[in-house]
């Protein structure tokens, strides 16, 4: 199903549809963590964040629905984060098994498993999106065209705020925290214009373009922050300084080349007053937002 609000269908119906479809895609890559722990571990969260996009942008309409299932998953993705940083671990257990079945085939290797995390983890996961399935029918949002761009527009608007005062903080500061919520503002507002992909006015497109360029020149600015970071480490993770030299002069150009250019895109993305953008999105969703036809039906599990 699609990950976008269809504006012909009330918001309720809407929400609660893609609300269903991504945790129950969570679930199927939680399954798939089991025995592919790096690869099910990585979507589940990115399907996670979703979730999480799609009640902020709708938060207004339904408060405390919003806020308290937002803290349901952005828990479940705390839980998951540890034993994600250890699934080469894990899979290289599992290969040992593979490799030498007739050593392992009574689950020598299990115990080990077991304290990296994984698998409690996941059943931990599992439980808490299940449990939020069966809460999604008692999301109520207004339904009426106006009063659901209103929804929308205030959501969108927020997510504008974040990036705009993330901007802010990186262009006065330009520390690594300063560009890392930058890149998680840019993310959320990717992911409500995949939701408003029907309503956001034009040219969306060219907008969802440069916000994912945005977002791949951020993650490449992260990983020079991050390995800045090792240079200086305790214990000399990468090397003591006489072989580190060429390296640490590289990655502090790159940093500056990358920090200038993100700050250039993200001020022509973000630059612009969040009201007028949010002004703009709900004049053109009252006009595209179908009148209510029809209550939300549940949704199954």
């Amino acid at each position: 199903m699609s990950f976008r609000i269809d504006p012909r269908l009330p918001l309720t119906g809407e929400v609660r549809r893609i609300l269903a479809d991504e945790i129950g895609k969570a679930l199927g890559q939680l399954e798939t963590a089991r025995d592919k722990p790096e690869q099910g571990l990585h979507k589940c969260r990115k399907r996670l964040k979703g979730v999480r996009a799609l009640l902020r942008l709708v938060r207004s309409g339904d408060e405390p629905f919003c806020q308290t299932e937002n803290e349901c998953y952005k828990q479940v993705s705390a839980l998951l984060a540890g034993p994600r940083e250890a699934t080469a671990l894990i899979e290289t257990i599992d290969r040992l098994g593979s490799a030498f079945p007739d050593e392992t085939a009574a689950g020598e290797l299990d115990p080990v498993r077991e304290r990296l995390g994984l698998d409690a983890a996941i059943n931990a996961a599992v439980t808490a999106c299940r449990e939020g399935l069966e809460r999604i029918d008692r999301l109520s949002l207004p339904d009426q065209p106006e009063q659901a761009a209103d929804i929308l527009a205030e959501g969108a608007r927020a997510a504008l705020r974040r990036a705009k005062k993330a901007l802010d903080k990186a262009s006065s500061r330009g520390e690594a925290d300063d560009f890392h919520d930058l890149r998680k503002a840019c993310k959320t507002h990717s992911m409500h214009l995949s939701l408003l992909g029907r309503l956001w006015p034009a040219p969306i497109k060219a907008r969802r373009k440069a916000v994912d360029k945005l977002g791949e020149r951020l993650g490449e600015l992260h990983d020079v922050f991050v390995m800045r970071a090792l240079l200086v480490a305790a214990g000399e993770p990468l090397g003591p300084p006489e072989d580190t030299r060429l390296l640490r002069k590289l990655l502090k150009r790159a940093e500056k080349s990358l920090s200038k250019t993100c700050l250039a895109d993200a001020a022509e993305l973000f630059g612009d007053s969040p009201k007028r953008s949010a002004r703009k999105l709900a004049r053109k969703a009252r006009d595209d937002l179908a009148p209510p036809h029809e209550e939300a039906g549940p949704v199954a599990a």
